[in-house]
């Protein structure tokens, strides 16, 4: 018993291999550092992370274009609003240059700023408003976007776990196969909502016509107000300036001398001599002149009815002279009032020819046609001109003459004037002479239609004669030949 006791003893007390059991926890860390191993739930769930990603690049890539097309139409904004702001200060500084102009206030119905500031906040706002307004109808979807959205679940369903881009193919591939009755209702709907579109966006459009000829017709009217205003002011400052001025006519004889004037004239060189001041020399003139008897005054007094006759012979001039200036300053005046009616009126005929001139177009062109086939022939004579013109023909050489430069316009109004003003006997000349070319014209025409209806009968005799002989050319029998 002792003996097994001491046995097991020792082999209690001997130590147990060391290498072994380090290996064996070795490995179990390494076994426990090691990925599980893969599975087929670990697959899909990848393949739907990867699904993920590709919608969330798509969604991306849409919203970047969604966001550079608002930086643009953001951009096309900002520089709409630049212009039309530098246009409102280019008005603005204009209607400061003008109020800087003294006395120039110019009242007008409606501030120019602010109507036109108002007129542009009118029109964001009304965009605005369209662009949250619900009841708006949005732009129509076609036909093959409304079938998409009503079989995008269905598809869906029969492909679990799609992509969008083969969403997009098996959509597409699915259209293709529908016949035209089954498209029809998409279409018929489209259609539908297209026009009530249409319409909405016709009438906002006429709307917005309406408005900017509004603004436009407003502006104007303001701008004619500050040029009448402007213009007036200008005439009434003329006019204050004139009253104000002095007549300062150099042609206009001076006033004579007086009998003190004539003595102090010939004083003052002696008193000047003595070195008496200008006030010393003023009261010695009064008391000597106040002293001197009658005999004393009478040379001075001679001088100054002499000046005094001399002056008003002058006098009596320059008011003829100044009565002569006046009537032909007038006469020119009324000369150039008529000569504007007469350009007026030359104009407004001018716009009621333009404004006639497409009715009566195709009239014109048929007799212009026809007169070009009477007058092919340069034989034919030429219609003579009318006392007017003969008259016009005259008047016109001397006109450049006298007034090198002025342009055809005015010339004709002076002419016109000119025919106007001329007398009964006077203008017989010129009928008289128009009346003997019509006549010879006329004798001319009656000889050159004799001579052209004789050709045109020879010419038809000729032709006849041609095709009689033509007839007997087919009438004749054929040669044979053997």
């Amino acid at each position: 018993m002792e003996e097994e006791a001491q046995k097991e003893n020792r082999v209690a007390s001997t130590p147990k291999p060391v290498g072994r059991s380090r290996k064996k926890s070795a490995l179990q860390n390494v076994s426990n550092l090691l990925p599980p191993p893969v599975t087929n739930s670990l697959e899909e769930e990848l393949e739907a992370v990867r699904v993920r990603l590709q919608k969330l690049n798509m969604e991306k890539e849409k919203t970047d274009k969604l966001l550079e097309e608002r930086d643009a139409l953001l951009k096309e904004k900002e520089a709409e609003l630049q212009l039309k702001a530098k246009a409102q200060e280019k008005l603005q500084l204009e209607l400061k240059k003008l109020q800087k102009l003294k006395g120039f206030n110019p009242v007008m119905s409606f501030p120019l700023g602010q109507s036109l500031r108002m007129s542009e906040l009118a029109k964001e706002e009304e965009k605005k408003k369209k662009k949250k307004d619900p009841n708006r109808p949005k732009k129509p979807s076609p036909a093959y976007i409304l079938w998409c959205q009503e079989q995008w679940n269905q598809v869906k369903s029969e492909n679990p776990n799609p992509v969008f881009k083969d969403m997009g193919a098996i959509l597409g591939a699915k259209w293709k196969t529908l016949s035209a009755e089954e498209k029809k209702p998409y279409e018929e709907k489209y259609e539908a909502e297209k026009e009530a579109y249409l319409q909405v966006v016709g009438q906002e459009r006429r709307e917005t016509e309406a408005l900017k000829l509004l603004h436009d017709e407003q502006k104007q009217k303001t701008a004619l107000e500050l040029l009448e205003q402007y213009l007036q002011y200008q005439k009434d400052a003329e006019g204050k300036e004139k009253s104000k001025r002095k007549e300062k006519d150099p042609s206009k004889p001076k006033h004579p001398v007086t009998a003190f004037f004539a003595f102090t004239n010939e004083r003052r060189a002696a008193l000047l001599e003595e070195n008496h001041n200008v006030l010393q020399i003023a009261k010695i003139l009064g008391e000597e002149w106040k002293n001197m008897t009658k005999e004393e005054r009478a040379p001075y007094e001679q001088i100054a009815a002499e000046a005094k006759e001399k002056y008003m012979g002058e006098m009596e001039l320059y008011k003829q002279k100044k009565a002569e200036e006046a009537s032909s300053a007038s006469k020119e005046e009324e000369e150039l009032r008529k000569l504007e009616r007469e350009q007026g009126l030359q104009l407004l005929r001018k716009k009621e020819k333009n404004e006639t001139l497409k009715r009566t177009m195709k009239k014109k062109l048929i007799q212009k046609k026809q007169l070009k086939e009477k007058n092919s022939d340069p034989n034919r004579p030429k219609k003579p001109p009318t006392s007017f013109l003969l008259f016009s023909k005259e008047t016109r050489k001397k006109l450049v003459q006298e007034r090198p430069g002025v342009n055809n316009t005015t010339i004709n109004a002076l002419i016109s004037l000119k025919w106007k003003d001329l007398g009964t006997a006077e203008k017989q000349k010129w009928v008289d002479e128009a009346a003997g070319a019509m006549v010879q014209y006329k004798k001319e025409v009656e000889e050159y239609n004799k001579l052209h209806v004789k050709e045109q009968q020879e010419e038809q005799t000729h032709i006849s004669f041609e095709h009689d002989e033509m007839k007997l050319d087919r009438s004749l029998p054929v040669p044979t030949t053997n």
